[in-house]
């Protein structure tokens, strides 16, 4: 297993990158130009690529080898990266960034995408049903941990280095992906797509993904159990996040279903969040300050760090149901079948994200927690209709 998990945590780390330097970094350089929330919330737009996977995914179930588009498509990221670093930022745009390195962005996302579609097949193919929850747990960490290196790393970094050095120090990190993946011994021995699988027929793709056991279920489920999530992850707390992703694939690995654990934590997980929304109606009343030694502060920074914690068990117990509902499929559907549901997942958490800002903006921040409260309560209530096949 540890022939398989080794490569997985180097490209997943490198996957990460594009979305640590744009939810990291972006927004800092955004709002130290003077822009509102609600601007900042909207270049989330850039993620756009991200929503298509669709597209490509079938392409990735029928021409070609994994590790092809594995080393292409990361090849391609340090190519992006490059250019990036040649087009340094001159005057901003419209939206706050220039046009050029905007287009940039875009398509350091598309390749991103193009990656993560390759990158996820190879998982749900390599790993045995017992290798799930550690598989997921190295995905969710290594990805966390290259968004931190993107962001906060990067952040850290820009006093002492030009935009030119950052941009090539990421092109050179992607390239070196790329001969990880064309060297790893554990990706040698993948089988390609051949000319005797069935043509995906393009009119009726998605029923036949949404045919397969226990998908109708799993669709609606990650594109609910982030729905709320778009204002509570603005607050840091990664190292919480990450502890509890690894504690995550731990009860994983030691023979825990997904549905029972999530549903015991997501119960967890609202209570918290009803908690918080009360600090925050508390804190927000007339005449009630958060001083550096009070009780409350102490209460704000435990429940921000808990949020973070569950979330990131809530994520990888996720991640295991998505793999093991995507191994029911045929093998010729599974990039496409497991790209529809990483695209929801994702539509899910940016939906309400890119709009948080706005009704931050326009609503005020305790209207806003007791709406994405209610929304909580969605996941907990929708485990309950779960089908037989992925119990």
């Amino acid at each position: 297993m540890r022939r398989k998990l080794l490569p997985l945590a180097g490209l997943y780390l490198v996957q990460g990158l594009p979305y640590g330097l744009q939810s990291g970094l972006l927004p800092v350089l955004l709002r130290a130009r003077g822009l509102s929330l609600t601007r900042v919330g909207l270049a989330k737009v850039l993620y756009l690529p991200w929503l298509f996977k669709l597209v490509w995914a079938p392409l990735v179930d029928t021409r070609g080898s994994l590790r092809a588009w594995l080393m292409l498509s990361t090849a391609a990221l340090g190519l992006v990266c490059g250019l990036l670093a040649a087009l340094p930022p001159a005057e901003a745009g419209p939206a706050g960034l220039p046009v050029t390195v905007a287009g940039l962005l875009l398509l350091l996302n598309l390749g991103a995408a193009v990656q993560d579609v390759a990158l996820d097949t190879l998982a749900v193919q390599l790993l045995e049903p017992a290798e799930l929850g550690p598989g997921n747990t190295v995905q969710v960490v290594a990805y966390k941990l290259g968004a931190v290196l993107a962001g906060g790393g990067l952040l850290a970094l820009v006093p002492t280095l030009s935009w030119p050095l950052l941009f090539l120090l990421l092109a050179a990190t992607y390239w070196l992906a790329a001969a990880l993946v064309w060297a790893a011994p554990a990706l040698q021995q993948l089988p390609a797509s051949g000319p005797s699988e069935p043509p995906l027929r393009s009119l009726h793709l998605l029923q036949d993904l949404l045919a397969m056991p226990g998908t109708l279920w799993t669709a609606g489920f990650v594109l609910t159990y982030k729905l709320e999530l778009g204002l509570w992850n603005g607050v840091g707390a990664v190292v919480c996040s990450i502890v509890g992703s690894s504690l995550g694939g731990a009860l994983l690995a030691r023979h825990r279903q997904p549905l029972p654990l999530l549903r015991s934590v997501l119960r967890f997980r609202l209570g918290g969040l009803a908690c918080q929304t009360t600090l925050l109606f508390h804190l927000d009343t007339p005449g009630v300050r958060l001083g550096p030694s009070t009780v409350l502060r102490g209460a704000a920074l435990l429940s921000l760090c808990l949020q973070h914690l569950l979330g990131g068990l809530v994520t990888t117990t996720t991640f295991t149901l998505m793999m093991r509902c995507s191994q029911l499929a045929p093998r010729a559907l599974q990039a496409t079948h497991y790209g529809l549901l990483a695209t929801l997942e994702l539509l899910g958490k940016l939906f309400l994200g890119t709009l948080a800002g706005a009704l931050a903006d326009s609503l005020g921040l305790p209207l806003c927690f007791a709406f994405f409260l209610a929304l909580s309560g969605m996941p907990v209530l929708y485990l309950s209709l779960a089908p037989g096949s992925l119990a």
